[in-house]
């Protein structure tokens, strides 16, 4: 009996010692990062997403469309970019992501020479009265450019193709905004009626080929971060 007793309580602290184990495994939160993802090339087809080969978009992402912010383990991810509905890959990039981080992710260019900008997103709060806008210069054939106060002073100057502002207050508001030619007053691209809500977060990217036409004409797209 006793022997008995001894392996009965021997196996019993063998499987709540397991118990144990699994639970605390099972507890540890795993790590995320935020990425929201935009199809920013004028000329490409819709596109899937994959991350580490596991597809996470329910349907095809067109232009100039954007995610919401996904959750991905953070660490080094594989993230691909496929001609929607097919295998063929268009972009593969192995993305570092740190922990409680938000960035975003623009597919750019023409079909032909696609890349990426990978942005990482300040989502802190604006003050009272107050929203947070970047601009994004994702025009493939534009040139540099300023985003001014129409018949006003400029807000962001100088950003060429692929280059992007910090989140910048400005008051709550409705705005006429224009996107010039940097350091000219002339206007590429008007940009009347942008309304900032406050406490609201905002990207306003340049988009479409400067001498394209219909859908891929040069335009401005605005994306609400929060």
């Amino acid at each position: 009996m006793k022997k008995g007793k001894i392996l009965l309580t021997a196996v019993m602290m063998s499987l709540g010692l397991g118990f144990f184990a699994s639970c605390d495994k099972a507890d540890d939160p795993l790590e995320y990062a935020r990425l929201a993802v935009t199809h920013a090339s004028p000329d490409a087809p819709g596109v899937d997403l994959l991350v580490d080969g596991n597809k996470v978009n329910t349907s095809a992402l067109g232009f100039p469309s954007s995610t919401a912010y996904l959750d991905v383990l953070s660490g080094t991810r594989n993230i691909k970019v496929n001609v929607s509905g097919t295998s063929t890959t268009v972009i593969n990039a192995d993305v570092p992501f740190t922990t409680g981080k938000n960035y975003s992710l623009f597919a750019v260019d023409s079909v032909s020479k696609l890349s990426t900008v990978l942005i990482e997103d300040d989502l802190t709060a604006p003050a009272s009265g107050k929203a947070h806008v970047r601009f994004v210069h994702l025009s493939p054939d534009a040139p540099a450019v300023d985003v001014a106060v129409t018949g006003g002073g400029v807000v962001f100057a100088n950003k060429a193709f692929k280059t992007f502002t910090a989140f910048t207050p400005l008051d709550a508001g409705t705005y006429n905004l224009e996107v010039r030619v940097a350091g000219t007053s002339t206007v590429a691209l008007p940009l009347p009626g942008i309304v900032l809500t406050a406490g609201k977060i905002y990207t306003v990217f340049a988009k479409g080929f400067l001498g394209g036409t219909g859908a891929q004409a040069l335009g401005a797209q605005i994306i609400v971060n929060n």
